[in-house]
């Protein structure tokens, strides 16, 4: 594709389109189910259901495609989004072996850790940002697989001269993969650091207070059981 190329197609509308319907699906899904929750693990459940949506329903037809052809020859209608994409980075039309190893982690693990944290978020259980910062994991090394190869042969396989390829295929839509989980990766941190901190507080500060409490119920109930009125003895 040349410089001076066509930046819209039909191709092009679809696929932005596409993403804008995921996008404000996810928003709704995101807010709805995570009603009773923070603003920030509202906006967190809607970037997990957005994920998951991409994940299976973007990159899963990718997977099949590509084990069984390539997206290049495929007249799926899923493989039109494909083509587009590949556009801005070839290995994507022709079921390079890396992208397709990549891709198959992305979808059969990273998806459905998408909807276990989900899971955990909503029922605030345990496991919680363990999943999360695994799922960060998984996503940030997808990136670098993606990439890293692509920059040690000088991105022979990368067209960077046409500006919607470079920033909105490139850029934009692999860096919202790494500025995400990056932010995720925080907040876990600062989660488990408050954690770890109340707790040593309550460890080391407050232990007693349970003990006291305790033990003024206790009194409490004895006293209350000492005062009870008993029948007078008959002489």
């Amino acid at each position: 594709m040349t410089a001076n190329a066509s930046l819209i197609n039909t191709v092009t509308i679809i696929s932005l389109s596409a993403t804008a319907v995921y996008l404000g699906l996810s928003v709704f899904l995101g807010f709805y189910l995570g009603r009773r929750k923070s603003q920030t693990e509202k906006w967190i459940t809607t970037w997990l259901v957005f994920d998951a949506l991409i994940h299976f329903t973007f990159e899963g037809p990718f997977v099949l495609l590509s084990l069984y052809g390539t997206i290049k020859e495929s007249d799926h209608f899923t493989a039109s989004l494909w083509k587009e994409y590949a556009q801005a980075d070839k290995r994507w039309g022709v079921a390079d072996p890396t992208i397709v190893s990549l891709e198959i982690l992305t979808v059969f693990l990273d998806g459905p850790l998408c909807v276990i944290l989900i899971y955990a978020i909503l029922k605030n259980k345990f496991y919680r940002h363990y999943v999360q910062l695994v799922l960060c994991v998984c996503e940030l090394y997808g990136g670098w697989m993606t990439f890293c190869p692509e920059w040690l042969t000088k991105s022979e396989n990368l067209d960077t001269s046409n500006a919607l390829y470079l920033w909105i295929y490139l850029v934009f839509f692999n860096g919202v993969w790494v500025v995400i989980p990056l932010y995720l990766m925080w907040h876990s941190w600062v989660e488990m650091k408050r954690c770890m901190t109340t707790l040593a507080v309550t460890d080391g500060g407050h232990g007693t207070e349970v003990t006291e409490t305790t033990t003024v119920t206790t009194t409490t109930s004895r006293h209350k059981y000492n005062t009870r009125t008993r029948p007078k003895k008959e002489d």
